[in-house]
């Protein structure tokens, strides 16, 4: 082939298109966040802090806030669809970068396959004459199409998807604040009351809030699909710094704001409340369908979750592919620039489900999220780890940083510590230090597999 064509078939082809929104991208960071882990984790934290869980909730929203932060400057200073997998190779070398960017990836198929089923079953138990195994089809059928769509209007559905479920919980915020002050009839305020009358604002103790912060540092998985997505946008470092920076007050607001409604307006030991907060609390306002709308909304925002997750993980295996980390055919692009087969190898595990849900539709849930586990703590620990070692490079060559995280590196060191701190607390907990050995295990395995990979094709350049 002549240099001339081969000039020629570089320009023609097709790329990723930078074609997503400023306020698409923030909206994305939102429903990558907002799922299962704020409509059904926050009362599996509750159950086992009581309204203690605030503590749980304020420090993991720290250690979030602070790994976007470490997360947006290096994304804003080099932004690419493999984010903080390719910030780790560049860090830390070619295998630990593919190893957490396999081990996302897997984390991400299992988390589409579990937001479908968890949506599914929501859906089953309100529609029983919906089968599970239907309404989970349906999911992922629907949601592979609209992420087969070009990116700018897959953006557009996700935007809507996501702001749908932000309002819904500004107005559940509205109703508690109302029930709180004691405006709805049907309802009599506890006033603060509820915060320390049933034994105490922490009746279970530090051992409460350490349990808590264990499952709510897990209910914050998902927010770094911003650093993915920022690839794609428009103006990626400006884009993903308006993301960082709306999302503090945006976790102080809908996670938090909505915890100190869910144990102020009832005793942390009501029934319904550790295992569907938000319906419990609407139920004890008795607003007229307020309970079955909510249910809807929960739903929404499962397949909003999954459906971000979708494109986050389509990206990853799209950027090992490019790297040469994982088969050629997931760099390929369609011509509206989107990576179709890695789309498709992103939802094949959520059609394996499928079937898991007609067989044994009430083990799937459970045996799926006990799966993904810990993995968001070596995920977060390769990124600080990451921007400890790339910001002091980049000041080294005294390069200008779109986006800077605070007080470096004290914070980027608190983040770390924060970090150990909850990976020494699971190993005190039977089921947290269980899924903790498994992820360290597998991401071992990962590892050597990358390294093996590594050495045959050693003489391979890196992208």
């Amino acid at each position: 082939m002549s240099t001339t064509a081969s000039t020629e078939q570089t320009t023609t082809a097709p790329e990723l298109r930078r074609a997503m929104k400023p306020r698409q991208l923030v909206m994305m960071s939102l429903g990558g966040a907002i799922g299962a882990g704020l409509f059904v984790g926050s009362g599996a934290g509750i159950g086992v802090a009581g309204p203690a869980v605030l503590v749980s909730f304020l420090v993991a929203g720290f250690l979030v806030v602070l790994v976007m932060r470490m997360m947006g400057e290096m994304v804003a200073a080099d932004p690419d669809s493999g984010a903080f997998s390719m910030h780790a190779e560049k860090a830390l070398g070619r295998t630990a970068g593919r190893t957490i960017g396999w081990l996302y990836w897997v984390q991400v198929v299992i988390v589409i396959a579990a937001e479908a089923t968890a949506a599914a079953a929501i859906t089953s138990a309100a529609f029983p004459e919906i089968p599970q195994w239907t309404a989970a089809l349906v999911f992922m059928s629907a949601l592979t199409l609209v992420n087969l769509t070009a990116v700018a209007r897959f953006g557009e559905f996700e935007f809507w998807f996501a702001a749908l479920k932000i309002v819904a919980i500004v107005v559940f915020l509205a109703i508690g604040v109302a029930m709180i002050a004691g405006w709805f009839p049907s309802f009599t305020s506890p006033g603060l009351s509820n915060l320390t009358a049933h034994g105490g604002f922490a009746p279970t103790g530090l051992t409460g809030i350490a349990a808590g912060l264990l499952v709510v540092v897990f209910a914050f998985g998902g927010t770094e699909v911003v650093a993915i997505a920022a690839a794609e946008s428009r103006d990626p470092s400006r884009s993903v710094g308006k993301a960082v920076r709306s999302i503090v007050w945006r976790i102080l607001f809908f996670y938090i704001g909505s915890v100190f409604v869910m144990v102020t307006v009832l005793p942390w030991t009501a029934e319904g409340l550790a295992s569907g907060p938000f319906v419990a609390v609407l139920d004890a306002a008795h607003v007229p369908g307020a309970a079955a709308a909510m249910t809807i909304v929960i739903v929404i925002a499962l397949l909003s979750s999954l459906n971000a997750m979708l494109f986050s993980g389509s990206r990853m295996i799209f950027s090992l592919a490019e790297r040469g980390a994982a088969p050629a055919r997931f760099a390929k692009l369609a011509r509206n620039g989107v990576p179709g087969s890695a789309v498709l190898a992103s939802v094949t595990f959520g059609f394996v489900t499928v079937a898991l849900n007609y067989l044994a539709p009430d083990r799937v849930l459970p045996l799926l999220l006990n799966a993904v586990g810990s993995t968001i703590l070596v995920l977060w620990t390769f990124v600080t780890v990451s921007h400890l070692i790339l910001r002091r490079r980049y000041e080294r060559e005294g390069r200008e940083l779109p986006l800077r995280m605070w007080a470096f590196p004290y914070l980027s060191y608190v983040a770390l510590g924060l970090l150990g701190l909850v990976v020494v607390l699971a190993l005190f907990d039977t089921a947290a230090r269980g899924q903790l050995i498994a992820t360290t295990t597998f991401t071992a395995a990962i590892a050597f597999a990358c390294w093996l990979h590594d050495r045959k094709t050693a003489d391979t350049p890196a992208r």
